[in-house]
C-alpha cells in the first residue's frame, strides 16, 4: 500500500511489571515469588503484581483480599514511589540518548519518535532492541517495546511479546493488524 504522508517511527517502551521488578531486583529474596505491590489489608489494593502472581489471576486495581484469595501465597509488598521515581529517571535518560521527542506517559512507560534520531539508525526496530538492552544492563530490569507509525499501533503492539519482548508493526501491515484485533 502506498503512502503519501511522512511514515513516523514510534517506539513505546513499557516496563514489565515495573513497581514489582523493581521490589524483586532491590530484594533478591523476592525473585521468582508470586509478589504484590499495595495493600493486602481489607480496603487495600494491588498497586502493581509480578508476571509470578499474574499466573494466578492478580492484576493491577485489584483489591488485596481478592489477590489473596487468587494467590494464597502472595507476598505483599508496600509502594516505594522514591524509588520507582529514581529508577525511573535512570530509564528516561537512556532514552535521550536516542531523542529528545520522548513523551513518558508515567513511570514505567514512554513513547520515543526516533524518526529522526540521535544515532543516524534508520531502523526502530534495532533501536528499541538497545534500548531494551541497555536498560536491562544499566538497570537491571526488562523492557518490552512496540514500533509502529503512530503511538496507538505501537502501544498496542507492546503488549504483544511481553514480558522482555518487542514487536514491529511495518506500515504495510498496520491495516492487517489492526483487523486481527478483538473489538474490545
Amino acid at each position: 500500500m502506498p503512502f503519501d504522508f511522512p511514515i513516523r517511527k514510534i517506539i513505546h517502551v513499557d516496563m514489565d511489571a515495573f513497581y514489582a521488578s523493581v521490589e524483586q531486583l532491590d530484594n533478591p529474596e523476592l525473585e521468582g515469588k508470586p509478589v504484590a505491590v499495595g495493600g493486602g489489608a481489607k480496603r487495600g489494593v494491588v498497586a502493581a503484581a509480578s508476571y509470578e502472581a499474574r499466573k494466578f489471576g492478580v492484576r493491577s486495581a485489584m483489591s488485596g483480599v481478592l489477590a489473596s484469595k487468587l494467590c494464597p501465597d502472595l507476598i505483599f509488598v508496600k509502594p516505594r514511589f522514591d524509588r520507582y521515581k529514581e529508577i525511573s529517571l535512570k530509564i528516561r535518560s537512556i532514552f535521550f540518548d536516542y531523542t529528545d521527542k520522548v513523551e513518558p506517559l508515567s513511570l514505567d512507560e514512554a513513547y520515543l519518535d526516533v524518526t529522526h534520531n540521535k544515532t543516524g539508525n534508520p531502523s526502530a526496530s534495532l533501536i528499541a532492541r538497545e534500548i531494551r538492552e541497555r536498560i536491562f544492563r544499566e538497570v537491571g530490569l526488562t523492557a518490552s517495546a512496540g514500533i509502529s507509525i503512530n503511538k496507538f499501533i505501537a502501544k498496542v503492539a507492546s503488549d504483544i511479546d511481553k514480558p522482555n519482548g518487542q514487536k514491529t508493526i511495518n506500515p504495510e501491515d498496520v491495516i492487517p493488524f489492526l483487523e486481527t484485533l478483538d473489538i474490545r
